[in-house]
């Protein structure tokens, strides 16, 4: 026996969270395509109803997040009884763990898939089961390959996150129909508002009538409100009443509350932004399609970033520290299986033409970089 606490061993098995990085080694701010945020900022609208949270700052904020459950549930058809918030929808993903997995029971989520099911997976004391991908996509039939009676929660990001991917309404459809009705389906949209409306996997829908079909989105993304971490999941009134017995009080803020009403309902900015994203993405993946004689590939891409692969000479590793160099930090995310690969946010017209044009004077000199820079693990998102 020792005389100081001792961790449970699950928890010791989880990597850390590392934030993306916003400087350089020696310091330099340069563009910052490596967190997937919002490159055109934050809708005036929210911003002012942000704002005008400042003189409330010795209160408590409203437990219940009734202004936002009321929004969302207008923007969308949804019953506001049925929403849950999070900060963030990291916290709403954790929940649905700690709710519904602990130790013995298995949780699946795909490889390349987003980190923090692992996390949230590990700090229950659950079996984190990883299953197979199709060039970097979700395989519903290998999901379904790793169901067991001990399997609890099936975590998929539709769209993919750090892959982009996007699997549609039959394949989740499917996926869904072949589960066992005890199995929590974790649907993940965090980059949901980026799809064309014609591109809806369904998601929601499926949620208003199923039992086990959680679906969980962000305002950290399209909406610009990153620092605030304000998320929302919808789901049958039995999950969202087992959610909120272990949510944390007061996890949404008196100004993040009255910034996300402002920013659902401020749908001109939304239309703005996946325009943007749409017209660069487009571009910024045929720019690196004209490398493809140099081992380049960029993942057919739903979200806003892409993820560039590099089979030819010029490895990721070497274009991570290279774009560093030029002035812009993207995420190369060895951590997490991808040495191969690095994920880059669609930013600015000129952060995009910049960072494009960068990564072609790396392929056209065979550059190796002026510094050695330790790899960025981290993860982040919604």
């Amino acid at each position: 026996m020792t005389n100081a606490p001792a961790p449970k061993p699950w928890i010791m098995d989880i990597a850390p969270y590392i934030p993306g990085r916003s400087t350089t080694d020696d310091g330099r701010t340069v563009a910052k395509l490596s967190s997937n945020e919002n490159p055109l900022g934050t809708s005036p609208a929210a911003r002012a109803a942000y704002a005008s949270a400042a003189d409330t700052l010795e209160r408590y904020p409203d437990a219940s997040g009734a202004i936002v459950r009321e929004a969302i549930a207008a923007r969308f058809g949804l019953d506001a009884a049925r929403i849950i918030y999070g900060n963030g929808s990291d916290e709403i993903l954790h929940l649905a763990a700690g709710a519904y997995a602990g130790p013995g029971d298995e949780v699946i989520f795909v490889r390349y898939g987003f980190a923090v099911y692992e996390i949230a997976t590990r700090r229950v004391g659950a079996t984190p089961v990883i299953a197979p991908d199709r060039d970097y996509a979700t395989d519903v039939d290998a999901i379904l390959a790793c169901v067991t009676d001990r399997t609890r929660v099936v975590y998929v990001a539709n769209p993919n996150n750090p892959t982009g991917t996007f699997a549609p309404a039959t394949e989740i459809a499917r996926l869904h129909a072949a589960l066992p009705g005890d199995v929590l389906l974790v649907l993940d949209q965090a980059y949901a508002e980026y799809l064309a409306d014609q591109d809806d996997d369904g998601g929601l829908e499926l949620a208003k009538t199923a039992r086990n079909v959680l679906v969980t989105r962000t305002f950290s993304k399209i909406h610009g409100l990153a620092a605030e971490r304000i998320g929302w999941g919808y789901a049958h009134a039995e999950i969202v009443q087992a959610l909120h017995r272990i949510r944390l009080p007061f996890n949404i803020t008196i100004g993040g509350q009255r910034a996300a009403v402002a920013a659902v309902e401020d749908r001109a900015f939304v239309e703005h932004t996946r325009a943007h994203n749409a017209e660069w993405r487009a571009w910024f993946a045929a720019e690196v399609t004209k490398l493809g004689n140099a081992g380049l590939r960029a993942i057919p891409s739903e979200a806003n970033f892409v993820l560039v692969v590099f089979e030819g000479a010029l490895t990721a590793e070497t274009a991570y520290k290279g774009l560093m160099d030029a002035g812009y930090i993207v995420r190369w995310l060895p951590g997490q299986g991808l040495a191969q690969g690095l994920r880059i946010t669609i930013g600015t017209e000129a952060e995009t033409r910049g960072v494009a044009a960068a990564l072609r004077d790396l392929v056209e000199r065979g550059a190796s970089p002026a510094h050695a820079t330790a790899p960025d693990k981290g993860i982040e998102r919604g």
